[in-house]
């Protein structure tokens, strides 16, 4: 039916479907699908589009009807192939009378890994997988490490000065990104299922780290990174619980005075979770734990002392840097030194005006 230009061209429809469920889906995958029959037409579309909701096979089968007999699925991800929340989606694709399957990537959830595939062949679909691969491993990458990592996919982000700066003094709360940067800031916050900082930070700048002027239709969790517990009861971000849950990580207890902060932050409406005090890297720790807190997207805010430890612990996934035109001087707070990380390092780098700043934005490994 198809060449394989047709196949990419409907592949990438489908990505782009599955963008419709980009920020509400976690911790399940964004997944398109498309149903095309022998002539080439689209009869059928299909999106994720939120957590617990029909998958985007379901709906693409639906929007087909009995024009999905004998036509080929396009789908960003294996068919599912047992009972969570929703029935499994590769026995309705049997049942719908699908010829042909076309996959962009397996899914690496243990409870599919392959069955998806094995069921549609077994039943005898031409079942092909491959077709815009990386494309789908990038946009699921959240769902990628989560399965295969067992913690968040960590974005690290900073706004940095002309010369290299993150704030103007040690302590200083320092703005530097202008409104178009901003925007851009506050909605990749809306889409993520966390925002993280170090204990510096919150006590340099007191944010409380909401999005803002970006829609957002589920709670957004914040993450203080704090091995020794010096986040006060009275931040300000502790009045924010409506907004979603405030999360201390912090090490084990040690001894009555480490106990008593746990329990004031307690009091004023933190979780507080701990790793082993023992632990060879606090920060890869305190990612494992919060993935299995079920976050499976989280953005890492700073400041440099935590940007420098998740970079050494190989816990970053993908930076963003925006570059503004003002320049702090000497007495500025510099980020990672050259010798830590440099942009070079990176892969897929793509860089975006706004405004005034640039955004660079690179991944730290290849999708894989």
């Amino acid at each position: 039916m198809s060449t394989d230009a047709a196949d990419i061209a409907h592949m990438a429809r489908a990505l782009g479907l599955a963008e419709r469920g980009r920020g509400r889906t976690s911790p399940n995958p964004m997944v398109g699908a498309l149903i095309v029959d022998d002539d080439g037409v689209v009869v059928g579309r299909g999106a994720h589009e939120f957590a617990g909701g029909p998958h985007a096979e379901i709906h693409a089968l639906k929007d087909a009807g009995d024009r999905a007999r004998g036509a080929t699925l396009f789908c960003t991800l294996e068919p599912c192939s047992h009972t969570g929340r929703t029935g499994p989606c590769a026995p309705r694709v049997v049942e719908a009378g699908i010829r042909r399957a076309v996959i962009a990537v397996a899914d690496p959830n243990p409870l599919v890994s392959g069955r998806g595939l094995a069921h549609m062949r077994d039943h005898g679909i031409d079942v092909s997988v491959g077709v815009h691969e990386q494309a789908a491993l990038r946009q699921n990458g959240a769902f990628f490490t989560m399965m295969r990592r067992r913690r968040p996919f960590v974005t690290m982000k900073v706004a940095l000065s002309r010369d290299g700066r993150v704030a103007a003094r040690p302590g200083i709360r320092t703005a530097l990104t202008g409104g178009a940067a901003n925007r851009a800031i506050h909605r990749d916050r809306a889409e993520v299922d966390a925002i993280a900082v170090g204990s510096g930070t919150l006590l340099a700048d007191d944010p409380v780290l909401t999005p803002r002027g970006a829609h957002r239709s589920r709670p957004l969790a914040r993450i203080v990174f704090d091995r020794s517990l010096r986040v006060p009861a009275t931040a300000r971000i502790l009045s924010t619980a409506e907004v979603g849950p405030i999360i201390v990580v912090t090490a084990d207890p040690d001894g009555d005075a480490a106990r008593r902060k746990s329990e004031a932050l307690v009091e004023a409406g933190a979780r507080v979770v701990t790793v082993a005090r023992e632990a060879p890297s606090f920060v890869a720790a305190a990612m494992e734990r919060v993935g299995q807190l079920g976050i499976t997207d989280l953005m890492l805010e700073g400041g440099p002392t935590l940007h420098a430890a998740a970079w050494s612990a190989g816990v970053v996934d993908r930076v963003q840097v925006y570059r503004t035109p003002w320049s702090l001087g000497s007495d500025g707070v510099p980020w990672l030194s050259g010798d830590l990380f440099t942009l070079e390092s990176l892969d897929d780098v793509r860089t975006i005006p706004l405004g005034d700043d640039v955004l660079i934005e690179g991944y730290v490994h290849r999708a894989d």
